[in-house]
């Protein structure tokens, strides 16, 4: 039978320390060394080794100085998110439509007033609404695993008004902006009036 590969690389490791130590610290390595626990050894045999180690490596300082030692962790926030892995290493790598459906559903779900802002015609806002419910209820009925998927379905017609309304709001302080230019007025009028 093979040997378990945790134990195979720690044996490695120290076999390179000892090579660079010299034969001393081979020696001493050795002696310290406990004895890997057999294929079918049970768990508390098992368990003992890996506290055993542990112990040693602490002994020998491995585990001093390791970066963020003392510090406290980052980002726990106040509620409980069994995805706050995920969520940090997409963020920490940037990464974009990675991830599991449930999360990638969530943070469009978060940024969709802006999508649709990007969008000059009411059919296409339409026609994205249906396409993200669509998504969503497939995420729904997929049995993958993963986080559930508690994102809600968009209301198309509820969505679309605000969607007008925000259109309204930007065309509006678009001409109080271009009002306020001068002589964008005067060009427009002076044109007109050569046309004519």
């Amino acid at each position: 039978m093979a040997e378990d590969p945790r134990v195979a690389a720690a044996r490695y490791r120290l076999e390179q320390l000892a090579a660079q130590d010299g034969d001393a610290a081979a020696e001493s390595a050795d002696a310290q060394r406990p004895t890997a626990p057999e294929r079918g050894s049970t768990a508390a045999e098992r368990a003992a080794f890996v506290e055993v180690s542990i112990q040693q490596a602490i002994r020998r300082g491995e585990f001093d100085n390791l970066p963020g030692a003392g510090k406290p962790l980052t980002g726990l926030g106040d509620r409980h998110d069994p995805d706050w892995w995920i969520r940090r290493k997409i963020e920490t790598e940037k990464l974009t439509g990675l991830g599991p459906p449930a999360l990638m559903l969530r943070v469009e779900s978060a940024e969709f007033a802006d999508r649709l802002d990007l969008l000059s015609h009411e059919d296409d806002v339409r026609e994205s609404i249906e396409d993200f419910n669509r998504r969503v209820i497939e995420a729904r009925r997929q049995l993958l695993g993963g986080p559930p998927v508690v994102t809600p379905t968009r209301d198309v017609e509820v969505d679309v008004r605000e969607w007008r309304a925000r259109r309204r709001a930007r065309m509006a302080e678009a001409a109080v902006e271009a009002e306020d230019e001068p002589g964008r007025r005067g060009w427009r009028w002076r044109r007109r009036r050569t046309s004519a």
